[in-house]
């Protein structure tokens, strides 16, 4: 990929200040940046859009390099997005990497609101982006569906709300994707568990007093919530990078997990993930938070 900024005309913004078009990738679609609201439909490029676009390559910059390595496997890329919404990071990631490649490489956006999907499918097509299809499915339809790839590469899922996050990563153990970005939203489960367990005997008295307040039950129940999820990934062989996607100033979602399968050792992240379930009174969780056992985790 070509990202080097180039020298261009000027365009004129609803304020005062002048952008420089070069902010703008040479090569992309400026009516999908319409269509997104990055860019007025006049074209134009203001304030919010300005740091709309910052954003999307700042997400871009952590995705390409693994798309760029999956290149030097094989010859094409299968991407699937789960919880796509709008399919807002799909389009992107198309018209920034796919658009280009000639092989059979695909997106994939998963998601389970039909008005969503069929909107998702009419701006493809009116882009003519013919590598990307929009599925009304389930996560748990997704996965033995015949309108998807036996080999998923990747898998994404940017603010999946609540517990679609953890189906996003259901999904790809079971397709031994070789990368899963994640930027998780709204993790209410655990802390709705906190809550139903904090006067049990199950939880250490002392260790309760840090989610004792409901704010510090959301909050706290947010953070175990992913700490969990990067051991579960590491228990299955993963490598797991935690960052935060800086300049996101919409949004206090803002953790970007990675993961890449190395296929390496299991036992420990797996004794800590059952630690670490007991010591908070979460045993019920053990189902959601699923890994192999010691034994195979030897293996």
């Amino acid at each position: 990929m070509n990202s080097t900024r180039q020298q261009g005309p000027v365009v004129s913004t609803q304020s005062t200040q002048q952008v420089p078009k070069h902010e703008i990738r040479p090569g992309q679609s400026i009516e999908l940046l319409k269509e997104l609201h990055i860019l007025t439909q006049d074209g134009k490029l203001n304030q919010d859009s300005r740091r709309k676009l910052k954003q999307v390559y700042h997400l871009y910059q952590f995705i390409e390099p693994l798309l760029q390595e999956i290149q030097n496997e094989h010859a094409s890329v299968q991407l699937v997005d789960h919880g796509a919404g709008k399919s807002y990071l799909g389009f992107i990631l198309y018209d920034l990497f796919f658009k280009t490649l000639t092989d059979s490489s695909h997106i994939y956006g998963i998601e389970t609101r039909e008005e969503l999907v069929i909107k998702s499918q009419e701006l493809a097509k009116k882009l003519a982006f013919p590598g990307m299809s929009f599925l009304n499915l389930s996560v748990a339809d997704s996965t033995g569906s015949a309108l998807l790839p036996p080999r998923v590469d990747v898998v994404t899922a940017l603010h999946a709300c609540n517990t679609a996050t953890d189906d996003a990563i259901q999904f790809g153990l079971k397709k031994k994707a070789r990368f899963m970005v994640l930027v998780p939203c709204c993790q209410a489960e655990i802390a709705s568990v906190l809550k139903k367990n904090k006067g049990k005997s199950t939880t250490k008295e002392a260790l309760t007093e840090i989610w004792r307040h409901p704010l510090h039950t959301r909050e706290f129940g947010s953070q175990v919530t992913n700490v969990l999820r990067c051991l579960q990934l590491e228990a299955h062989g993963y490598q797991v990078s935690v960052t935060e996607l800086v300049g996101w100033e919409h949004s206090m979602k803002n953790e970007l997990i990675i993961a890449t399968y190395k296929n390496l050792p299991r036992q420990r992240p797996l004794q800590r993930l059952q630690e670490l379930l007991h010591t908070l009174g979460l045993e019920e969780m053990q189902e959601r938070f699923f890994a192999p056992s010691v034994g195979q985790a030897e293996a």
